[in-house]
C-alpha cells in the first residue's frame, strides 16, 4: 500500500475515532503506530513510540507550560482575578455596558499571568457574572462577553496555545509571546467597542450603574491586583523580552513571584498551594502526553510523504498565495468548531507548516493568526467549545442564548484577523524590534 494512502486512511481513522469519543492523544498514538507499522515495520513503530515519549517528557523546553500553568493557578487561587475586575468596574462600570467592558480589561490583565481560557473564564464567571445578574444585564450579553473576553488569555502572554504551537512548529516561544501583545490589545479594544455599540442600540441589555467616587477608585486601584500583575509581568515576561531569562526561567520567576505575593497578602494557604501544585502536575501530564502523541502522529505523516507532496503541489499552483492562505484558514476555522485547539495544532502544523514556509510566510505571524482562528472556532456553532465551557459554568442559561450573544465578538475577531493579514507588522513589529530578523 502506498505510504500516502496509509497517511490519508490514518487521518480519517483518527477523526472518526475522536468523534466516537476516544481521547485525542490515544487516537493519535493508535493510528500513528498502525501507520508506521505499515509504512516501515513494527520495530520502527515501537522504537518511535519509546523515543518520542521519552524525548517529550524529558524536554526542558516543554517545562515552560506547566510552570506558567502553576503561575496561573496561583493567580486564580490568590483572588487577583476578582481584584482586577473590581478595579476595572470602579473606573468604567457606570458607562454603557461598563461591567461587560470591565470583564474585557480584567481578562486581558489576568491573561498576562494565566494563559488559559477555562481558568480565566471560571474566574470571571465567579466574580463578574453575579454582578451582571444583580444589575439585570441581558444573559446573552453577560455570558458572551465572558466567553469572548476569556479568549484574550491565549493571545496576551503567557499563552499555553502559543507554547504548544512554538514547540510543534519549532518557533521561538519568546517571539510568539511578544507577537501576541499588540493583537491581544487590539482585540480587547474591538470587543469593548462592540459592547458599547450593542448597548447603545439596545440600552435595556445593560442598565447603567452608579458612578464610583474617586476615593473608591483609588482604593480599588491600590487593592485591585494591578500593581501585583505588573510586577510579575515585568519580572517574568519583561525579563524574557530583554534577554535576562529563557522562557522556562521566566515562567519560574513568574510562579515564584505569584507565590511570594500570595504569601505576603495571606491569600495562599498551604492547602491552596497543594491544590495549585497538583493542578499544574495534571496540566503537565496532559500537555506532555498530548504533544508526545502529536509528535508521533506528525512523524507518521512525515514518513507517508503527504506534507512534502502537498507542499510541492500547492506551491506549484498558479493562484495567489492569499488564496492558499485563505483556504488553510478556512480549514482551521471548521476544525476549531469541533476539536480542541491543542489537538488542531498538533495535527495540522506538520501538514501546513511546510506549505506556508514554502510560500514565504513568517512562522510567528502565522502562529498568531492560528490563535485567532482557533478563538473564532471556539465561539461559533455548532460546537463552539468556549460557549460550551460557559454553559457548564452557567447552567441556568440556555446554550442558544450564549450563542446568540457571541456574534458581535465574532465580527471583532474577523476584523482583527483582516487587519493582521493586511498589516502583518501588528504582530511582527515588536518581536523584530526586540530580537531582530
Amino acid at each position: 500500500m502506498s505510504p500516502v494512502i496509509v497517511g490519508v486512511i490514518s487521518l480519517i481513522g483518527f477523526i472518526v475515532f475522536m468523534f466516537l469519543g476516544l481521547p485525542v492523544p490515544i487516537s493519535m498514538m493508535f493510528f500513528a503506530v498502525v501507520g508506521i507499522i505499515i509504512i516501515r515495520s513494527p520495530q520502527a513503530a515501537f522504537q518511535a513510540v519509546s523515543s518520542d515519549i521519552f524525548q517529550n517528557f524529558a524536554s526542558y523546553t516543554l517545562t515552560v507550560a506547566p510552570i506558567f500553568g502553576l503561575m496561573g493557578f496561583l493567580a486564580s487561587y490568590s483572588g487577583i482575578g476578582e481584584s482586577l475586575f473590581n478595579a476595572a468596574d470602579k473606573f468604567i462600570g457606570h458607562m454603557k455596558g461598563g461591567i461587560a467592558s470591565s470583564v474585557q480589561i480584567a481578562c486581558a490583565f489576568f491573561g498576562a499571568i494565566c494563559g488559559s481560557i477555562p481558568a480565566t473564564m471560571g474566574t470571571m464567571v465567579t466574580v463578574a457574572y453575579p454582578e451582571m445578574v444583580k444589575r439585570k444585564y441581558d444573559p446573552s450579553l453577560s455570558t458572551a462577553c465572558i466567553a469572548a473576553g476569556a479568549s484574550l488569555a491565549v493571545l496576551i502572554p503567557p499563552s499555553a496555545t502559543m507554547i504548544i504551537y512554538g514547540v510543534t512548529a519549532e518557533e521561538s516561544i519568546g517571539r510568539l509571546f511578544i507577537a501576541g501583545i499588540f493583537p491581544g490589545l487590539l482585540l480587547m479594544i474591538l470587543q469593548i467597542a462592540a459592547i458599547w455599540l450593542v448597548v447603545r442600540k439596545n440600552p435595556e441589555k445593560a442598565p447603567l450603574a452608579e458612578k464610583a467616587t474617586w476615593a473608591e477608585r483609588f482604593t480599588a486601584l491600590r487593592k485591585g491586583g494591578l500593581i501585583e500583575v505588573l510586577i510579575v509581568f515585568l519580572l517574568s515576561i519583561g525579563g524574557m523580552f530583554v534577554g535576562w531569562f529563557t522562557p522556562t526561567e521566566a515562567a519560574s520567576v513568574g510562579a515564584m513571584g505569584m507565590l511570594v505575593i500570595g504569601l505576603i497578602e495571606r491569600k495562599v494557604s498551604w492547602k491552596k498551594l497543594m491544590l495549585c501544585l497538583v493542578s499544574s502536575a495534571k496540566l503537565a501530564a496532559m500537555v506532555f502526553f498530548m504533544i508526545a502523541c502529536g509528535g508521533l502522529f506528525g512523524r507518521m505523516f512525515a514518513l507517508s510523504g503527504i506534507p512534502a507532496q502537498l507542499a510541492k503541489f500547492v506551491t506549484g499552483l498558479d493562484v495567489a498565495t492569499w488564496v492558499i492562505l485563505g483556504t488553510i484558514i478556512l480549514i482551521y476555522f471548521i476544525m476549531g468548531m469541533f476539536i480542541d485547539g491543542i489537538a488542531i495544532i498538533l495535527i495540522t502544523v506538520p501538514i501546513f507548516g511546510p506549505i506556508l514556509r514554502g510560500l514565504g510566510y513568517d512562522g510567528v505571524w502565522y502562529g498568531v493568526l492560528i490563535v485567532f482562528v482557533l478563538i473564532l472556532g471556539g465561539l461559533t456553532p455548532p460546537v463552539g467549545l468556549n460557549c460550551f465551557f460557559m454553559k457548564g459554568f452557567c447552567k441556568d442559561v440556555p446554550l442558544y442564548t450564549i450563542f446568540a450573544g457571541v456574534w458581535p465578538f465574532v465580527i471583532c475577531i474577523l476584523i482583527a484577523m483582516v487587519l493582521i493579514m493586511a498589516f502583518p507588522a501588528i504582530a511582527t513589529w515588536l518581536p523584530t524590534a526586540l530580537y531582530g530578523v
